[in-house]
């Protein structure tokens, strides 16, 4: 994984390493954001024009596992001071999709040209954030091990509808013992605003995934013999929402590549 800094002027005061983060994104500077600012949470982006907030909103009330909101902005407003006081939604991630009529038209690195005033930012917690507790227990993490993004898939597991947001869960997948399974079912139980627990353990064809090797969204990764796939809910889940929907517009940020904030993920913890 290769992820630059942005530039320090001399003499200045040390920052957050989330803001960090951001300034890095602003600069054009992050790759992507797996394993960044550790300690802190990380997020996934959808932007709505305001007619469809409410109705998405509901939809992220009824399918809390893949779309646990942990901000939102006001209507028009690029900041989310509850994340970050000086956090800019249209410049602060390493990359953005854009959606017309369901369809991913642009993939820039700032959205300062598609943004308008009639716009609301959600953002929804991420499995990144579950990650560190996994890895202080010393579970392998085999995508933050190699360097890549996250496999994520869509599957066959339908999501409760609201308005027009309906269509498949998107989950993610991480290789494990059936041991360390186990143990990670216990640690990502306490931390439901990012996923909580597993959704499925196993049998990826039981949940629509013809070809593991195949992820739809991210990068492949190597499960050894002895190891299991172990699937949780993912915050891509609206960006197939939205496909399926075929919303006139829309704005996601690009799959693996996230909002860093500056709320600690020991903060997530209900335990």
């Amino acid at each position: 994984m290769t992820v630059l800094t942005a530039p320090r002027v001399p003499g200045a005061a040390p920052t957050l390493p989330s803001l960090d983060a951001r300034l890095a994104c602003r600069a054009g500077n992050a790759e992507q954001t797996a394993g960044l600012a550790p300690g802190y949470v990380q997020g996934n982006l959808a932007i709505l024009p305001e007619k469809l907030a409410a109705a998405f909103h509901r939809f992220c009330q009824l399918n809390p596992k893949p779309c646990p909101i942990i901000g939102m902005s006001e209507v028009g407003d690029p900041k989310i001071p509850s994340l970050g006081l000086d956090l800019d939604i249209r410049t602060d991630l390493p990359r953005y999709r854009v959606w017309r009529d369901g369809e991913m038209v642009d993939e820039p690195t700032d959205i300062m040209a598609h943004w308008r005033d009639d716009l609301v930012a959600f953002v929804i917690g991420c499995s990144f954030s579950f990650e560190e507790a996994l890895m202080a227990d010393e579970l392998p993490i085999r995508h933050i091990e190699l360097g890549v993004r996250v496999p994520m898939y869509r599957t066959n597991i339908g999501c409760a509808p609201a308005g027009p947001f309906a269509g498949p869960m998107v989950v993610s997948m991480r290789p494990l013992t059936p041991k360390d399974a186990i143990r990670a079912v216990q640690i990502t139980s306490r931390f439901p605003s990012v996923h909580g627990a597993p959704v499925h353990l196993g049998l990826p064809q039981s949940i629509g995934i013809k070809d593991i090797a195949k992820p739809d969204y991210g990068d492949p990764v190597p499960i050894k013999d002895d190891e299991i796939p172990v699937f949780w809910a993912c915050g891509v889940t609206p960006q197939a929402v939205i496909a399926a929907a075929r919303l006139p517009f829309a704005i996601t940020h690009s799959p693996g590549l996230m909002l860093v904030t500056d709320l600690k993920n020991k903060q997530l913890a209900v335990l």
